[in-house]
């Protein structure tokens, strides 16, 4: 007993010539790129170092291109080497960390604010600044935060050096009686 064995091939079996969803390399980088940097992205945390990854991702991918079957899994291809090479670049890390016993802490220098007073003493300051009208309060910015004398004040706004004159005072006893300031003094 022969068993025939048939050595052609329907036509029904074979597929119709494939059409590449991505005919080249360019346009796949083109019409993704958006999204794979966003994965990137989610990978790092700093902007650079995820354009680097995505880079780095595409360049091993350009180098297999020939040899991927199936353009409709490039996204997972791509995706697949994000996450590789970003966990050789973690495992290749120098670490220039050393333990030791005690904490290292800056000493005090004599006579030096402490950086938070100094913080909540800017905090506070720009919170009053808020309350002051807006006239009063465009005029002392102009006056003490941007360094302009009362003449060119009186310019930049379009009043006379008197009106500036006064309501700066003004606006400076408001400033020292407000509540907020006497605390962080």
């Amino acid at each position: 007993m022969t068993t025939s064995v048939r050595t052609s091939v329907s036509k029904a079996a074979v597929p119709a010539t494939r059409t590449p969803a991505y005919p080249s390399f360019a346009s796949y980088v083109r019409d993704r790129q958006p999204l794979l940097l966003r994965t990137a992205r989610s990978l790092t945390a700093n902007p650079s170092d995820a354009e680097d990854l995505l880079q780095t991702a595409l360049t091993k991918t350009y180098v297999a291109w020939e040899r991927i079957e199936d353009h409709r899994a490039l996204d997972g291809y791509v995706r697949r080497a994000l996450l590789n090479t970003r966990t050789s670049q973690w495992r290749k890390r120098k670490v220039d960390e050393f333990a030791c016993d005690e904490l290292p802490e800056p000493e005090p220098v004599p006579g030096a604010a402490d950086p938070a007073e100094q913080q909540a003493l800017r905090d506070a300051m720009w919170r009053a600044i808020m309350k002051l009208p807006t006239r009063q309060r465009a005029m002392v910015v102009l006056r003490y935060y941007e360094d302009l004398s009362e003449i060119q004040t009186a310019e930049v706004l379009g009043v006379s050096v008197g009106t500036v004159k006064s309501a700066v005072s003004r606006a400076l006893g408001k400033l020292r009686e407000d509540p907020e300031l006497g605390r962080v003094r």
